[in-house]
């Protein structure tokens, strides 16, 4: 893979920084301590003095037997794993240290269906020998743009492996880790979202979806980025009154310099337009208002609307390794209950996370006043976050549902939940129990003008 360090976006994009990078990366030596003391990504290869976290030990890289290949369910390379114990809303004080306040509250709001079953802790986050390589040239060179609006001196692995800085400049870069983390090359899938209403009712939009991550383009370099970390195509195919449509997006690098670029396909109109409103609290209307444009991916896109800061590590429950609720023709039903998933097909470990705290500033807006992420220290993946309403009060509880896909091999939710504990609604992305198929990986790097607006009018009225 072609690395440049001196890179710089490339051309155009280069001359319209208006500022240049100002926070430096890691000296080499720390940068040393990757694949030593601390794991390819960054985290801590040591497990807890409790032995409650164990030792990282490489992963997990193979499937389990059985399994045939990308885009097949996942088998459970875990089963005769057994819960150890379960939190419920009668016994949380005895766990408190260990769970958010988001946790908290659905125990609390949701006390008789609502629980936590906990397995034992297996650490199965890996990546690629060559996203390694690069997150440890990354560590070196990667750097800020400005108040975190760009990256500089990082392509195809992890930015900043190793926080370093103030506590407002190592939020910005758990947050870049999250943004950027490692979901593979392409990736294509057809699966479901529902609003699940107040007596546990739902309707299914169904769409394929298709994604290429050029930050990990194997064939490309920083220079060849154009400002786009990744493009992401979705047709829309049921119900029958919103079938037909597509959007097409480009997301960019910086946001303040270039904000994310996308088009939609009317196919009542046969037209494709630009989509203006696809950043920041701009509501989704698949999701029936429960989630904004940048709760997708649970976080995404620009961050100058807050003021940030970092927490520190702690150690909590949270949702990993999760396929019992991937498995094959499990019926959406099973999956989904009245206010929240099905409990007895979730799976939660304690792990290490990195905590980070974002504040409205004075002056913007955004319905969400304050946010507190939980990100995995493995993975880089926010399993959690926590939102308020300007008020201060707790609003919305996020949840990612991950678990390993082997096949790449890494971390990546199998479901992104969105609670509305003041509604009592939520809200799921992701659903495909139901298909034939899961998402399907591969390495192909396809050519750009596939992603292109033009290209969307084109495959949109076959």
């Amino acid at each position: 893979m072609r690395y440049n360090k001196n890179a710089f976006f490339g051309g155009l994009l280069a001359l319209s920084f208006a500022a240049a990078p100002v926070h430096a990366a890691v000296s080499a030596a720390e940068a040393s301590r990757l694949g030593q003391d601390l794991t390819p990504f960054g985290s801590i290869k040591a497990g807890n003095e409790a032995g409650t976290i164990p030792a990282w030990t490489g992963g997990l890289t193979e499937p389990p037997a059985g399994y045939e290949g990308s885009g097949q369910h996942h088998i459970n390379p875990f089963p005769d794993d057994e819960v150890l114990f379960t939190i419920t809303a009668s016994n949380m004080e005895q766990y408190d240290e260990y769970l958010t306040d988001g946790v908290r509250a659905m125990l609390r709001t949701y006390p008789t269906t609502f629980r936590i079953p906990v397995y034992q802790s297996r650490r199965t986050h890996a990546v690629p020998d060559w996203v390694a390589e690069n997150t440890r040239k990354n560590a070196v060179n990667a750097e800020i743009v400005g108040q975190a609006e760009g990256l500089s001196g990082a392509f195809g692995g992890y930015p900043f492996p190793i926080l370093h800085g103030t506590d407002e400049e190592k939020a910005w870069q758990v947050v870049w880790n999250h943004l950027t983390r490692w979901r593979g090359v392409s990736v294509t899938r057809r699966s479901s979202e529902v609003a699940v209403q107040t007596n546990g009712d739902y309707g299914l939009v169904t769409s394929q979806q298709e994604a290429f991550f050029n930050f990990y383009n194997p064939e490309g370099s920083e220079a060849d980025l154009d400002n786009v970390i990744f493009y992401y195509l979705s047709f829309t195919q049921s119900p029958p009154r919103l079938a037909g449509g597509a959007i097409l997006i480009h997301e960019t690098l910086n946001q303040i310099i270039n904000p994310r670029n996308g088009w939609g396909y009317n196919a009542g109109q046969r037209r494709v337009r630009r989509a203006p409103n696809l950043g920041y609290d701009s509501p989704i209307a698949a999701a029936d208002n429960l989630r904004t444009a940048d709760d997708t991916d649970i976080f995404n896109g620009a961050m100058d609307r807050y003021n940030w800061n970092y927490e520190g590590i702690r150690e909590i429950y949270i949702p990993y390794n999760n396929y019992r609720i991937g498995e094959r023709g499990t019926p959406y039903s099973e999956v989904l209950g009245i206010s929240h998933l099905n409990p007895d097909l979730t799976r939660w470990e304690l792990h290490r996370v990195h905590v980070v705290e974002a504040t409205l500033k004075q002056g913007e807006r955004h319905i969400y006043g304050k946010r507190r992420f939980y990100v995995d220290a493995d993975s880089w993946n926010t399993v959690l976050l926590d939102q308020y309403d300007g008020r201060g009060e707790l609003w919305r509880v996020t949840m990612g549902i991950p678990k390993n896909y082997y096949e790449l091999p890494g971390v990546w939710t199998v479901l992104d939940v969105y609670h509305d504990l003041q509604a009592r609604r939520y809200h799921v992305l992701g659903l495909d129990t139901e298909e034939s198929g899961t998402r399907v990986f591969t390495d192909d790097v396809p050519n750009k003008r596939y992603f292109s607006p033009a290209s969307l009018r084109r495959r949109s009225v076959r």
